[in-house]
């Protein structure tokens, strides 16, 4: 797997067995960042929950993050994102919290302009996680939230202030991308 855009393009990542995780492929992640760069006006603040091989952070660090929160529950997810932050030069410009993402959500308290879910497929709760983000304070003004998902189990359209804008399907794999509503 390797990095598809910005100053790490072409840097192969490290991943853990295909069994173990189901990376997001590069076409998913190219489509991901054309639609963020069309959509998400700021993306300065990042947060990446299940973030496995840590590939859609590592993405948003080589095109334009500033900084990158990554969020999985497996010690050796963790380690492969150090090093692939490591590989690409970029570990001064993120953390890595090896914690469950419901813990990370209650504990974290930064504001994201744009927030990766990459749940397992075989994760129901992908509705519960997008609920939490809504009602948590870690969404900054007009953030965006792509969620990467397989459609088998049914998302709402909206989630307390969060607004589904765009859905695509790569394969089994599909996107969904939520904004959060301005607040007047």
């Amino acid at each position: 797997m390797r990095v598809t855009g910005g100053t790490a393009k072409g840097t192969r990542l490290k991943t853990l067995a295909r069994r173990s995780i189901r990376p997001t492929t590069s076409v998913v992640r190219h489509a991901i960042f054309s639609l963020l760069e069309n959509r998400a006006t700021d993306w300065r603040r990042v947060l990446d929950l299940y973030a496995g091989s840590g590939a859609l952070g590592i993405e948003a660090l080589s095109r334009r993050a500033e900084w990158v929160d990554f969020v999985d529950h497996r010690k050796s997810c963790c380690d492969i994102i150090r090093t692939n932050l490591a590989k690409i030069g970029e570990l001064h410009r993120a953390h890595v919290y090896c914690c469950s993402v419901s813990r990370a959500i209650d504990f974290l308290s930064n504001h994201y302009d744009v927030v990766f879910l990459d749940p397992p497929y075989s994760d129901s709760w992908a509705g519960n996680s997008l609920m939490s983000l809504a009602e948590s304070d870690l969404l900054g003004e007009n953030a965006t939230i792509v969620l990467c998902h397989a459609n088998r189990f049914p998302l709402e359209a909206n989630y307390d202030g969060l607004h589904l804008v765009t859905q695509r399907r790569y394969g089994d794999t599909f996107i969904f991308i939520y904004h959060k509503e301005v607040q007047l």
